[in-house]
């Protein structure tokens, strides 16, 4: 069931409204159509367009790590549009590689994003919590750029 429910969301990020439903029932068909209750679970299509890239991000790309943040920017991410700075990472999990997937948690361990992150892990791990400030001159704070970001639940 777990992936008749992911592939449902990604049809819902793509647009489509799905309804996952027991094939030998009469009708079935026709009534999830018609939005008959209690044909199925149905997963409503998302109103907002999701670059295909994103859609990518999101569901296509295996995560080789994970990156926990902080609440300021559990917020700036899910509510401001930015990119992750590596002031707002408190933690780093596996091991991966520049250019790789990694799933992005808040302080109560909830996965709401993943993107995929500008360094490998052993930096990430040297950088994590430093300011712009702190980081030698000329390097870029930026984890994850909001281009490579996608989020996947709101963590708030």
């Amino acid at each position: 069931m777990a992936s008749k429910l992911a592939a449902a969301r990604m049809a819902s990020w793509s647009g489509v409204r799905t309804v996952i439903a027991a094939a030998d029932r009469d009708n079935v068909l026709s009534d999830a159509i018609a939005g008959i209750a209690g044909t199925g679970t149905a997963v409503p299509a998302r109103e907002t367009h999701v670059a295909a890239r994103k859609l990518w991000i999101g569901f296509a790309v295996s995560s080789n790590g994970r990156i926990t943040v902080d609440d300021g920017a559990t917020k700036a991410l899910s509510q401001g549009g930015g990119s992750l700075l590596t002031a707002g990472i408190t933690e780093v999990q596996g091991t991966f590689s520049a250019g790789d997937a990694v799933e992005i948690s808040n302080l109560s361990d909830e996965v709401f994003a993943k993107g995929l992150i500008a360094f490998d892990s052993e930096t990430a791990q040297r950088w994590k919590g430093s300011r712009t400030e702190d980081l030698l001159p000329g390097t870029s704070p930026v984890a994850i750029h909001r281009d490579d970001l996608v989020l996947l639940d709101d963590p708030t």
